[in-house]
């Protein structure tokens, strides 16, 4: 394993407490010597203070193996509540159902997936995009421009980590251990991605967009952690935004601000935050994170541990259909009669039609009352109330069926990347 996948999998806690001198080397470029200060600097702290989230005043004070008191407290991230921190290098947080019962996704319930060190500097005043490659009118455009040369649109989209459920896969899966929480539908403002490329005039050769970002890898080299794109249709689909406000607000900094994609339907890695550039290819793009078996899955069934040949794996695309339960939360007491339940469904670039509960192991199925979607690519509301015949415990199993007839698996095949595992949704309740 080498250093970086090293540093993204230990998360920045076990690496201090193993080895402190090689945690200040390895993430801080510090000098660490009991008799001299650590000399913290250069990209060293500004990836400190990145993850303080201010910058540092007293850094030449600041001693080497010493990690600030601030991040022994990674699971409270400044504007967001009820997150569960799964890794803090790179930052992975997710909610808990209970916390996504909105209508809306507030901001302080969207989860966060990070790659990388977020950037420090993210006056929006100063950022600029730049649409270049396959198009006729290379352009740059501060976040002013955009708002002033195409129109401003608000929509409900859902934003979705392609690994969300991950952690039900057996044997287990490489990567950030996602429940159910790696999800979200906030309401973002922005303008279409599609006005941009019409503006600047993408060539009739053109292929794939290219993402680039100003955040950095978790070892303190100036690279891009990931830099994923799409082909030009979905580029050029009315709901696929440059975005730079959500919820009413400027984004979360830990969400993109100041500017970024949101891609609906598709992984949330298409999603680039902090986004600084598009790059128009006459290629699928090879990007940091785009090839490989990096946001891919097998092209076929295959066995826990199959080997399968890089060029058997495809990208991943639109997103499967989906349910969650968000009322009642995992293991509550609930009533015996008219127990509400309600809870969310998305079906990536579908809709959902039916969503049906059980709640004897799926033995019999009961459709619950379903909300169209307050725009395209927003997900849907549905409730029902539910009557148990007697105390004890009971599941509660959620079931999605979209537009073109898929409906949540009970079982889902393996694959090497625990990507798009969409079975039916369990909650357990006592009821009483």
């Amino acid at each position: 394993m080498d250093k970086k996948e090293n540093t993204q999998r230990k998360g920045i806690f076990e690496l201090y407490s193993a080895d402190p001198d090689a945690a200040d080397r390895l993430l801080f470029g510090r000098v660490s010597n009991p008799n001299r200060r650590g000399f913290l600097k250069g990209a060293g702290l500004a990836t400190m203070a990145s993850m303080l989230g201010a910058p540092i005043p007293f850094a030449e004070h600041m001693p080497s193996r010493f990690l600030p008191i601030a991040l022994a407290s990674a699971d409270q991230i400044e504007g967001k509540d009820g997150l569960v921190v799964l890794n803090d290098l790179p930052l992975q947080a997710e909610t808990m159902p209970e916390h996504l019962d909105d209508l809306i996704t507030p901001t302080e319930h969207h989860f966060v997936r990070n790659n990388g060190v977020p950037p420090v500097d993210i006056d929006a005043s100063n950022w600029s995009l730049t649409i270049d490659g396959f198009v006729e009118r290379p352009t740059t455009f501060s976040i002013q421009e955009l708002k002033e040369r195409f129109e401003i649109v608000t929509e409900a989209l859902v934003i979705e980590c392609a690994g969300n459920g991950r952690a039900f896969f057996d044997p287990k899966a490489d990567g950030g251990q996602w429940t159910f929480g790696a999800v979200g539908c906030s309401y973002w403002t922005g303008v279409r991605l599609a006005d941009v490329l019409e503006f600047v005039g993408v060539k009739s050769d053109a292929v794939y967009t290219a993402h680039y970002s100003s955040d950095t890898e978790v070892d303190g080299e100036n690279e891009p952690p990931l830099s994923r794109g799409i082909p030009i249709a979905k580029a050029l689909n009315m709901h696929t935004l440059i975005a730079f406000a959500q919820n009413g607000q400027a984004i979360h900094p830990l969400n993109g601000a100041p500017l970024r994609l949101v891609v609906p339907g598709w992984p949330g890695a298409c999603s680039q935050k902090w986004l600084t550039r598009i790059w128009i290819r006459d290629q699928v793009h090879d990007g940091k994170k785009m090839t490989g078996t990096s946001y891919r899955v097998p092209n076929r069934p295959i066995k826990p541990g199959e080997e399968l040949p890089e060029e058997d794996f495809v990208i991943i695309n639109s997103m499967p259909i989906k349910s969650i339960i968000t009322n009642p939360a995992l293991n509550n007491k609930v009533r015996r009669k008219r127990q509400l339940v309600r809870g969310h469904t998305w079906a990536g670039d579908g809709r959902v039609t039916k969503v049906s509960l059980s709640i004897d192991f799926g033995q019999t199925w009961t459709e619950a009352g379903l909300d169209g979607p307050v725009n395209a690519y927003a997900w849907q509301n549905f409730s029902t109330y539910v009557d148990f015949p007697r105390p004890g415990y009971y599941e509660l199993w959620s079931r999605a069926t979209d537009d073109s007839g898929r409906s949540q698996p009970a079982e889902i095949s393996w694959n090497p990347k625990g990507y798009l595992n969409n079975t039916i949704h369990r909650v357990a309740v006592h009821a009483v």
